[in-house]
């Protein structure tokens, strides 16, 4: 999609994004370590095998360049949060991501970004990506655990599917209060959805020079992505 023919609350939206993965600090000496976290609910039925493929792709592109160890979240039905063993191996992410399916229930976001804090109690984790529609939930309690996020460096990267205002909103504070961003998820951004998941997986891998051979590679966003992270230093 050429960036003169997107709406300019879209180019910011992504340029926002791209200023937030460059100023995100890459691991020192070891793998990145990234928590994948869905929501299952009823709602995101119709796009969730598409949610699925993207995020083979985003762990298929940052293990060619380095350690990426990731782990998967999601929650659906009444009360059931799941969190999966680490994984090193894309074929094993698309296995457990097969296994799920779809079930109706309320948000459990907060259960999510709970269990992000815990993580990296244990091991740091670089970053925490969420794919989402809605919120159903004390929007406080959820910025409450976006700022514990921020002070431990951990950054929550969202997208969202859909148009509900109150998510959001939600979502966006989420993302600034944990040093992250927020950008919207629909069919028709798909590609641009993997370009930007892979771009983070890489850069949480394997740093700038990581980045940059793949912008080298692909162009598009993760050159512009390169050229923002340049000009921070």
């Amino acid at each position: 999609m050429a960036r003169d023919r997107v709406p300019a609350s879209r180019t910011r939206e992504v340029d926002a994004f791209l200023d937030a993965v460059a100023a995100t600090p890459a691991p020192g000496g070891r793998g990145g370590r990234l928590i994948f976290a869905m929501d299952a609910t009823a709602s995101r039925e119709p796009t969730w095998d598409q949610a699925c493929g993207i995020q083979g792709r985003m762990f298929e592109e940052a293990a060619a360049v380095g350690d990426l160890s990731l782990q998967l979240c999601y929650y659906r039905g009444y009360r059931e949060c799941r969190a999966s063993r680490w994984y090193n191996r894309a074929g094993d992410v698309a296995r457990a991501m097969s296994a799920v399916r779809c079930a109706g229930g309320l948000t459990q976001i907060r259960r999510v970004l709970d269990h992000a804090l815990a993580e990296t109690d244990r091991e740091p984790v670089n970053a925490l990506v969420f794919v989402g529609d809605c919120v159903e939930e004390s929007v406080d309690e959820l910025c409450d655990r976006a700022a514990r996020l921020g002070i431990k460096r951990v950054p929550a990267f969202l997208f969202h599917e859909g148009f509900d205002p109150v998510a959001e909103r939600c979502f966006r504070e989420i993302a600034r209060l944990s040093g992250g961003a927020c950008c919207r998820f629909d069919t028709s951004s798909a590609a641009e959805l993997r370009e930007l998941l892979s771009a983070v997986a890489i850069y949480a891998v394997g740093g700038r020079r990581a980045l940059a051979h793949y912008g080298d590679r692909t162009g598009g966003l993760v050159r512009q992505l390169t050229h923002q992270i340049d000009r921070t230093s």
